[in-house]
Formats: C-alpha cells, structure tokens, sequence
C-alpha cells in the first residue's frame, strides 16, 4: 500500500528537510517516528526538499507499507512521536503509481517579511526582517514580471541540481498587512533558493535601488551574479502541493496563523 501524508513543521530547529549524516533532518524525525508506530523501517519521498531554518505548512511525502492501519490510525501513531515541532495533517492511500515529487503539477511558497525599523522577538525564526522602509507598488510591479514560462538561472544557487532553470511562474504577488509583507510564488518548480534570491531582489527594488524594470534585465541576462544576495531563510514557506483531482487527495494548503491576527 502508497500511502501520502501532509505535513507541518517549524524548520528552524533542523538541518533542512533531507536526511544527512549525523541526523537533526525533518526527514529523520518523521521516519523515526513512523518507523515507531510501525515497528518496521519506513522510507518516505517528499515532493519539495526544504533547507536548513525553512518551514512548511504544506509538505507532501509518500511512502510504501504492508502494515494495514487506518488513516486515521497513521495521523495519530505518527504524531505520537514526532517532535513538537512537526505534525501530520492528514493520510490518504493512493495507488502505486502515486509520486509525491513527480505527480505534482505546482508548489505553493509563501515568505513572510517584517518591514520596520526593529527586529521581532515573538516571531524569531518565523519571519524574515529588513528595517528600511519598502514601496510595495514598486514591488509589485516588478513581481509581475515574473509570471509566465521563465529562464530563472539568474536566481538559482550555484549548487542546484535541477536539470533545466525554466520553470512556469504561475503565481508572484506581494501584499501588506501593517508591519507584515507576504510574498507568493506559486510555479511548476523551483530551482535551489530561487524564492529567496526572488525576495532579496525584489526587496532591492521595494528600496528604491534599482527600478522594477531590473527584474525584467535580470532575467534576460540569467547571471547569477547581477541579482541579489539571497534573502534569509526564516521566512520561508512551503504553503502548498498541488495535484490533479484524479489522486484524490485532500488541499495541502496548511492555514498559516500570521504575526498581525490575520490567517491567509
């Protein structure tokens, strides 16, 4: 039997999703914790790897198992003995041609910026932070820019592994709550820090150092070297998962309860 979980976690006590070496990997704590309930080895596949300090609302992993329990009963046994920081949402069987990686379509990432003078305390490790004031118009206007069938190798880390920088930008829009700016990204796939090195430049924009035009430049030139620094990791979310109706599974979208009382 395939079974698919979603899940949630606070990254920022972990080395990344994938498992390494010396443990301390989201990974390791949801096999430990599966192979617990279990009492057999269990190996998961997750649709998007997360690194070191990024969270997620909305990860999707499937794995393989001749253990016949319910739903209901995976739900509860793996959250039995998870850390505090990491829960399953949900379970579902799926057949085996199911891949939590190769069957998606889209991934959603969210990245949620405090913009004022002083840093947070209550929400250290869950948000990113920049003290001068942002234009938000101009940012979105360069945001814009993104959408549609890109060569995005101007915002891809050296060591990414994918094996084309074009990806369909389905999604890139920025809004603002009060001190609080929410970044979207919603595209077909996304290369090694693409989100945060998308943030960084667009918060180069937002402070008026370079027009929103320069996204547009950055993208044609496909140099890494001429965009931004990539942007912290804190803020970083992976909100969502989607797939085709047809497997059947339940939204991975995972309600994400923001610093200023309001849930997107």
């Amino acid at each position: 039997m395939r079974i698919a979980l979603a899940v949630e976690y606070d990254g920022s006590g972990f080395r990344g999703w994938q498992k390494q070496p010396g443990g301390g990997t989201v990974q390791d704590a949801l096999q430990d914790a599966l192979q617990q309930f279990a009492t057999v080895p269990v190996q998961v596949v997750c649709a998007g790897r997360t690194d070191a300090g990024v969270h997620a609302t909305g990860q999707v992993v499937h794995f393989d198992t001749d253990l016949d329990r319910s739903m209901y009963a995976w739900v509860r046994g793996a959250n039995t003995f998870l850390p505090a920081a990491v829960a399953v949402r949900w379970a579902q069987a799926v057949t085996g041609d199911f891949h939590a990686r190769s069957s998606a379509y889209a991934r959603h990432y969210r990245y949620l910026l405090i913009n004022r003078p002083h840093r947070t305390g209550a929400w250290h490790g869950r948000v990113g932070w920049y003290h001068h004031p942002l234009n938000l118009a101009q940012m979105q206007a360069a945001a814009e820019q993104l959408l549609g069938e890109r060569d995005f190798s101007a915002f891809r880390a050296a060591e990414c592994q994918a094996k084309s920088p074009v990806k369909i930008m389905h999604r890139a829009d920025i809004r603002r709550f009060g001190d609080l700016l929410v970044f979207d990204f919603e595209a077909s796939a996304f290369l090694h820090h693409m989100v945060r090195n998308l943030v960084g430049s667009l918060v180069e924009v937002g402070q008026g150092r370079h027009p929103p035009e320069w996204i547009a430049e950055l993208l044609a030139k496909g140099d890494r070297r001429l965009a931004a620094p990539t942007f912290a990791a804190a803020g970083l979310y992976l909100a969502a998962v989607r797939y085709l109706p047809h497997w059947g599974l339940p939204s991975s979208d995972g309600t994400l309860f923001l610093p200023c009382s309001l849930n997107l």
